[in-house]
């Protein structure tokens, strides 16, 4: 047998360090993802949160518009349909959630009364890791809500009646004589955040 060589002795050690601080390196760069990826999820819900918010801010604005007209019918159709004027924006509220969810209101659109958008950019970053950009990076996430009407009605024909009110959940007889048992927002109106 031939005794090995001096100068091979030794060789597949660098190799192994090569090789270790390849895995280490990779290791550290999905660990980095996985914090952008929390991050940006944590902003989605932030966004989600505050555009939700916003919308039930509307949706109740346009309850008390309902309860203040309720012995108008002819009115409650355009209260259903949004169209109503002198409602307060509700972005505020957006606001409100974002800052409670770690982020911060970046952009709030109101294009209609039924309608809310929302950016919001997270607060925190992803944190030190191999990739730099993940320490100066913010992540943005945005959400639209929707409110929809949840009763229709026919006007009577009369004057002294109000319609029943059909819902989602069941119908609702007013008596104008007596309207402490009303429906409440939540009865009248649906939000939700708004699909692909």
């Amino acid at each position: 047998m031939r005794p090995r060589g001096r100068g091979d002795s030794g060789q597949a050690f660098p190799i192994y360090i090569m090789v270790v601080a390849g895995l280490l390196f990779l290791a550290f760069a999905y660990f980095a993802v996985g914090q952008a990826a929390v991050n940006r999820n944590g902003a989605q819900t932030a966004a989600d949160a505050a555009a939700l918010a916003a919308a039930q801010e509307t949706r109740d604005q346009l309850f008390d518009q309902w309860r203040l007209d309720v012995r108008d019918p002819a009115r409650w159709q355009e209260i259903f349909d949004g169209d109503v004027l002198g409602l307060a924006s509700s972005c505020w509220r957006a606001s409100e959630l974002a800052a409670q969810n770690d982020a911060s209101l970046q952009r709030c659109d109101e294009p209609d009364v039924l309608r809310t958008s929302v950016t919001v950019q997270a607060n925190k970053t992803a944190g030190e890791s191999v990739i730099p950009a993940t320490s100066t990076t913010r992540a943005h996430a945005s959400a639209v809500a929707v409110i929809d009407s949840l009763c229709t009605f026919q006007l009577p024909a009369g004057t002294a009646t109000l319609p029943t009110l059909e819902c989602d959940d069941g119908d609702w007889e007013l008596d104008p004589d007596d309207l402490t048992d009303l429906p409440g927002p939540e009865d009248l109106f649906d939000v939700h955040l708004a699909t692909g």
